[in-house]
């Protein structure tokens, strides 16, 4: 048995697998690691690699423009495809298992479109650190049949920023992305007014600097989570936070005192 242990070894592998496939659809987010996915099928399989972007309200505006200016750099086919979650209810209704009934419609359709275009294989940018946390989402892309060739690759998330770097990709050093949805309680209905809200709030955030930044939407109270040393800087911004945010329709404004943490929401259904 072959043992992958370096970096670099991965990487080869990665490219193997992309190989092998000889066409591939990439679900691209614009994030780091469906980003790094993209360039390297592109580089490998040419014309033969495409990237599909979903937008639908649970994806901010600014993430679905710079999925397209990411993939206009690399120089591959990229199209979006519009989706509404809320012909749904079971995304509306936000149950715990959300992210797989929601896989499931983006997938499908992404699945959809590629074969439109002579393309059987499609693959996302779950990594070999995608295996821990609740990821219902993880089942849907087993039942679709679709592939994650940096998680076969053994890629670890510092491993794709630091393959990222080299290869001069701008997202080496992006923030991790979420869908908003994820910033809504399980089993709190998703709204437009809410992702709304959220969206507005967040770019808020961002455009004073805080780049790894979630604002939990908790009916009319707003949790704020930054990074434990960004919250010097929030509370001497706070009196123009709290302006804003209830401008946009929250009531009561809180920061989370542990910091920013990927999946907090999920604290819920471990308890």
């Amino acid at each position: 048995m072959i043992i992958i242990n370096t970096t670099e070894q991965k990487f080869e592998r990665l490219k193997e697998i992309l190989k092998e496939l000889k066409s591939v659809a990439i679900a691209f987010s614009g994030g780091v690691d469906s980003t790094l996915l993209l360039k390297v099928a592109h580089t490998v399989l040419g014309d033969k690699a495409i990237g599909i972007t979903v937008n639908g309200a649970i994806h901010p505006k600014w993430e679905v423009e710079s999925a397209r200016e990411l993939a206009k750099m690399i120089g591959v086919k990229h199209m979006v495809l519009d989706v509404d979650i809320f012909r749904n209810e079971n995304i509306v209704n936000n149950p715990p298992d959300r992210c797989y009934h929601c896989k499931l419609v983006v997938f499908s359709l992404i699945k959809e479109t590629a074969r439109n275009y002579g393309i059987e294989n499609v693959a996302d940018g779950s990594n070999a650190d995608d295996v821990g946390d609740y990821r219902p989402g993880m089942r849907a892309l087993k039942e679709l049949g679709i592939l994650s060739p940096l998680m076969e690759a053994g890629l670890k998330k510092n491993e794709i920023r630091a393959l990222s770097k080299e290869l001069g990709l701008p997202t080496w050093n992006k923030p991790a992305l979420a869908c908003l949805a994820t910033r809504i309680p399980y089993n709190t209905r998703i709204t437009e007014k809410a992702l709304s809200m959220i969206e507005e709030g967040e770019d808020f955030l961002r455009s004073l600097g805080f780049t790894q930044v979630r604002l939990r939407h908790l009916d009319n109270l707003a949790k704020i989570e930054v990074l434990p040393k960004d919250m010097p800087k929030l509370l001497e911004l706070k009196d123009m936070v709290i302006e804003k945010l209830k401008s946009i329709g929250y009531i009561y404004i809180t920061l989370d005192l542990e910091g920013y943490n990927t999946g907090s929401m999920n604290r819920l259904i471990r308890s």
